[in-house]
């Protein structure tokens, strides 16, 4: 039986549409995600690695594993505490 190919995209987009409830929960896991993933662009940027930045943070290198793949969110004391160790600050901007 070949595999099946699905447009993940369509598909949330569809369920996005259909269901409030899933609409509310994808729309707010996406800052989350879009910051994670702008921490994980600095840190390859300045060339650290997860094993570095846990000495530098003070975190294990397995909890940064874990925020980097996305199987756990980080509090925003502890997402500071990895930006600071980066080397930058987290910042709140009105929308425009």
């Amino acid at each position: 039986m070949p595999f099946i190919q699905a447009n993940i995209k369509k598909e949330i987009e569809e369920k996005r549409k259909d269901d409030s409830e899933f609409r509310e929960a994808w729309d707010e896991s996406r800052a989350e995600y879009e910051l994670i993933e702008k921490m994980i662009m600095l840190r390859k940027e300045e060339n650290i690695t997860q094993k570095e930045l846990a000495k530098l943070s003070g975190k294990r290198q397995q909890t940064i594993s874990k925020i980097e793949r996305k199987e756990t969110v980080p509090t925003i004391t502890a997402f500071n505490n990895l930006l600071n160790a980066l080397g930058y600050e987290l910042k709140i901007v009105k929308k425009q």
